[in-house]
């Protein structure tokens, strides 16, 4: 297994001002290649305290990337409904030349009916946009004098300056929320995987991996993959202070999405079928029942061992992001949570093989 951080805030200027809430998630950064973590990633939202703090993922990166020279770079996830796939693939092709090879790009549809609008984008086109961003992105990496000619786009003959540093292209992941063709497809075209498992029930997740991974090996693919899995994270060497802390910060966190999915109560779409009960499902939210079915990384360094475990024979060799600052905890609290999480639980899943249940 390998392990990161996932810096997705969600906190306003009520809670932190936006110049400190980058100093303290950048000094973050630098203590995850101190204590040997794979990676970091953050997201790109919107308006909201859900996630809002981070606009553009590459600008964060790129700043982490000027702090560290090895830990992994991941956009989880640029927008292509957002963006002109010339300026997305330029972008995070002068991340890649900036890293030297270490950035990661994940892509994702986007789900705020919100954003949608502020955009003045058809929430009914997120999928087609999504497929065709992505495939502008890849050709304009990896291709020469290219002619698009798409259901949104038109350019060419074009060819990107400057070239990635990782050819043909930098590994690129897929965000799935409940969606098993997205699954599949990402397995046939060869990409990673990323997902929430906290939103679904085990057995969903479980069918989704399956889904992916045989379509992976169908295509002919070596290996099974990578699937990056998020998890919000708090941990304590004491497991009363651990629940406790770790309860009220997902309180928060689920408070910020509640408020950022609100016009799901009255929006329906074809592409996202089932969303508009997720305004229902977050009113729902129970920390125990969650902490009981692994679905947060909270407790002592022992119990999340004891997790990590259970989760490995449920789904595998995956990669676990660690949402360390999700809820707003303090500064020092997130650091000692990746200083025991570093230090007394990955080594028992280094040289590790694992079983996929």
């Amino acid at each position: 297994m390998q392990f990161g951080i996932n810096f997705f805030p969600t906190v306003g200027p009520d809670d932190k001002e936006a110049a400190d809430y980058f100093e303290e998630s950048l000094s973050l950064v630098a203590l995850a290649e101190q204590l040997g973590f794979d990676h970091v990633k953050t997201v790109e939202h919107y308006f909201f305290k859900y996630g809002g703090y981070s606009p553009d993922p590459v600008t964060f990166l790129t700043a982490a990337a000027a702090r560290t020279s090895r830990i992994k770079l991941v956009t989880g996830a640029v927008i292509p409904a957002f963006t002109h796939p010339l300026k997305l693939a330029g972008k995070l092709a002068m991340l890649d030349n900036i890293s030297r090879g270490r950035l990661q790009v994940g892509f994702g549809r986007a789900f705020l009916p919100d954003e949608f609008d502020a955009f003045g984008i058809d929430m009914d086109e997120s999928r087609a946009r999504f497929d065709e961003g992505l495939k502008a992105c890849q050709r304009l990496w990896s291709e020469e004098d290219v002619v698009w000619d798409g259901a949104f786009h038109s350019f060419g003959p074009v060819t990107l300056l400057p070239r990635p540093y990782q050819r043909p292209h930098p590994p690129i992941l897929v965000a799935t929320a409940k969606t098993p063709s997205s699954c599949e497809q990402a397995g046939r075209d060869g990409h990673g995987l990323m997902m929430v498992p906290s939103i679904s029930k085990r057995e969903v997740v479980q069918d989704m991996l399956g889904l992916y991974r045989k379509a992976w090996a169908d295509a002919g693919h070596p290996g099974q993959g990578e699937v990056h899995m998020s998890y919000n994270c708090y941990l304590s060497e004491d497991p009363a202070e651990a629940r406790a802390k770790g309860k009220e910060y997902s309180r928060r966190s689920n408070a910020v999405m509640r408020d950022a999915v609100a016009a799901w109560g009255e929006r329906r779409s074809e592409g996202y079928a089932g969303y508009e009960k997720v305004v229902e499902n977050i009113a729902r939210a129970d920390f125990d029942r969650a902490l009981a079915e692994n679905k947060v990384l909270v407790g002592t360094p022992e119990e999340v061992v004891e997790r990590l475990r259970t989760i490995r024979e449920w789904f595998g060799d995956i990669t676990i992001s660690l949402q360390v600052i999700s809820g707003n905890p303090t500064h020092e609290e997130s650091a000692r949570s990746m200083r025991l999480f570093a230090e007394q639980v990955i080594p028992h899943f280094r040289d590790t093989t694992p079983t996929a249940g």
